[in-house]
């Protein structure tokens, strides 16, 4: 239940817990509970010779059990740390369960890390056991163990690993695919009793995986996450969003597994019943959704615009880029009557209007759906902010798209939307369990069940991170509105305060130009400047469809960033922003860069966030450009 105490405004509202879990449990539970429910529904998917064969609960947990017991027979003792390097993919999760199994504590890492970076977890961390996903991934980590000094078990999830041998891994560690191993831990002297004693030795308060944070700023630090964080986040969600998740329902996991959000998740769906399955790379993202048809999905904002843009860029190839517009714009008014309905306001569509959405929901909606398989009736969306009409235009077009928020420190979701409870543009209320509370600076503070234990070997920020009443600083800016949903308006330590003293919230202006299909990414700056302003990239998968819809030749982003037609697109979004906000925060100058923020530039984390400190940093000579001549009069 749901308690918002509101005087002028709502400062604190908390969400009772609907499930208590005993002292004694631990997230490996989640699954023998899920196989004393019935050995033989599937608990994942897995593709095979292009098909996808499901994997039963009795025939995973028996690889998870054969993983444990190589896992003692190699010397790990409750409470060791093991790493995994690799890929969203099936063997992910069994790695993680195995170790969990065997006592240990899992610790992931971003696949695309470097050997620099590998080396900073392992020395913090301690772990001495890595599952890798190949040999690329094996090598990056004898590098790093070399580096530090310290001799590192590393097993492969596919083929041999070449670089066993004198300092690199120990020899002897390195199996042919997990596969193997499997079957050498069955094969060998460490009986079931021992896997079950040391599964058993840990409880909810002991520490079940160290997530290092994506590292936006200064070096990672790693959040300590309990066996209680996973699991009384898995036992209370589930039942706050069975429409979601539960028996029957089926979904494709994409995001990094590394990321606690797509492990929160899929930790969900071993509690609920659900199938899981995986795809590892963009490339394989739309064949996979349309074979495996997931019932739901969860996802950054990203891909949604990405989905969103896709489909623009089909319907003007067929000359129907009218059709599209009007079908978007039926969407959304449909969406946006739905959701002040749900606020107490009273509302009436146009009957035309009414009658245009029912037709484009038999003709034209569908379409859609069948990008996505044609069985997703629900995703999630989290990571970052989502823009509102996106979230309208997918809801009114028949997919109910649920924000939510949370950090690594709170085991991802702290609040969502819920099929029955949606405030579109809000990121729901707090889960069962949880407490949000809004500080006098505007701050968001949360407590509850997925509030992490504190930094790895940090005592120091730890204590920092908590207020008095051991409340967790989020860092963001948000509001709480009297039904409870809560609202975000940015990061505190991104807020700009211009030469003129006027504090401008980036992200608001950012997801508003985002939003078109032809950005890729958004850059507001002006801290200590006189005026606010910005800087954007293109995306090069939706150039080309945009020129030609346009009549335009193709070109590189590099010509594209300086054509007349583009900036006056890219100013029309910027105009379209800037009617959101005072003339003191409104955008005046901005500028298109002839490359893309990614991941591999430095500029992006793996769970695509923005480091806007290393754009800032990076693109400094941009940025002084822009305020090199007088503005232009708003």
């Amino acid at each position: 239940m749901t308690d918002p105490t509101q005087e002028d405004t709502v400062r604190d509202v908390s969400t009772d817990l609907l499930v208590a879990l005993p002292e004694d449990y631990s997230t490996s539970q989640l699954l023998v509970d899920r196989l004393a429910r019935g050995g033989g529904a599937p608990v994942h998917a897995v593709k095979r010779s292009g098909a996808w064969v499901d994997v039963s609960t009795a025939v995973f947990v028996a690889a998870v059990r054969g993983l444990a017991k190589a896992l003692i027979g190699d010397g790990l003792r409750p409470g060791d740390t093991v790493a995994i390097m690799s890929r969203t993919r099936y063997e992910w999760g069994l790695a993680e369960q195995a170790v969990w199994f065997a006592g240990g504590v899992s610790v992931p890492v971003y696949e695309t890390s470097s050997p620099h970076q590998v080396e900073w977890i392992l020395r913090d961390s301690g772990a001495r056991r890595v599952f890798a996903e190949d040999a690329e991934r094996a090598g990056v980590v004898a590098s790093a163990a070399r580096a530090l000094g310290v001799d590192v078990a590393v097993w492969t999830f596919e083929g041999t690993d070449p670089h066993a041998g004198p300092g690199g891994p120990r020899a002897g560690h390195a199996a042919a695919g997990l596969a193997a191993l499997v079957e050498a831990g069955h094969a060998g002297a460490v009986a079931d009793a021992a896997v079950e004693a040391a599964r058993t030795s840990r409880r909810l308060s002991d520490t079940a995986t160290i997530v290092y944070t994506s590292g936006t700023t200064g070096r990672p630090k790693g959040c300590v996450m309990t066996h209680a964080n996973f699991a009384l986040v898995a036992a209370n969600l589930v039942p706050h969003m069975p429409d979601v998740v539960g028996p029957g329902t089926r979904t494709l996991m994409f995001l990094p597994l590394a990321h606690v959000l797509a492990r929160a998740v899929q930790h969900c769906c071993i509690h609920a019943g659900t199938t899981v399955a995986h795809t590892t790379g963009a490339a394989d993202l739309m064949g996979d959704l349309a074979s495996f048809r997931p019932t739901f999905l969860l996802a950054v904002p990203r891909i949604f615009e990405k989905l969103r843009a896709g489909a623009l860029a089909g319907a003007e190839a067929r000359g129907r880029e009218g059709l599209f517009r009007g079908a978007e714009e039926a969407a959304i008014l449909a969406s946006r009557d739905r959701d002040a309905r749900a606020r107490g306001l009273r509302t009436r569509r146009p009957p035309l209007a009414v009658a245009r959405h029912l037709v484009f929901r038999g003709a034209l909606y569908p379409k859609i759906h069948r990008a996505l398989g044609g069985e997703a009736r629900y995703a999630i969306s989290g990571a970052s902010g989502l823009a509102p009409d996106l979230a309208h235009f997918f809801r009114g077009a028949g997919l109910c798209l649920l924000e939510g928020y949370g950090l690594t420190e709170t085991t991802a979701p702290a609040t969502v939307n819920t099929p029955g409870a949606t405030r579109v543009g809000s990121v729901g209320m707090p889960i069962p369990g949880t407490a949000v509370r809004i500080a006098d600076d505007g701050e968001v503070l949360i407590k509850g069940a997925g509030v992490f234990a504190g930094y790895h070997r940090h005592p120091e920020a730890t204590a920092e991170a908590f207020d008095a009443d051991g409340y967790f600083r989020t860092g963001d800016l948000g509001a709480l509105d009297p039904d409870g949903f809560l609202t975000i308006s940015g990061r505190k330590k991104d807020l700009l305060v211009t030469a003129g003293g006027k504090n401008v919230a980036p992200g608001p202006l950012e997801e508003s130009v985002r939003a078109s299909r032809l950005v890729s990414q958004v850059v507001v700056v002006g801290e200590g400047r006189p005026y606010v302003a910005a800087i954007l990239t293109l995306d090069a998968e939706q150039l080309a469809p945009w020129l030609a819809s346009r009549g335009l030749p193709a070109m590189p982003a590099s010509a594209a960033a300086r054509h007349p037609a583009v900036l006056a697109e890219i100013q029309s979004l910027v105009d379209g922003a800037n009617a959101t906000v005072s003339a003191a925060e409104a955008i005046r100058r901005f500028a298109v860069l002839d490359r893309d923020f990614t991941e591999e530039s430095g500029h992006l984390t793996p769970s695509l966030k923005l480091k806007r400190q290393a754009v800032v940093d990076t693109c400094a000579a941009d940025i002084d450009a822009l305020y090199a001549a007088r503005p232009p009069r708003t």
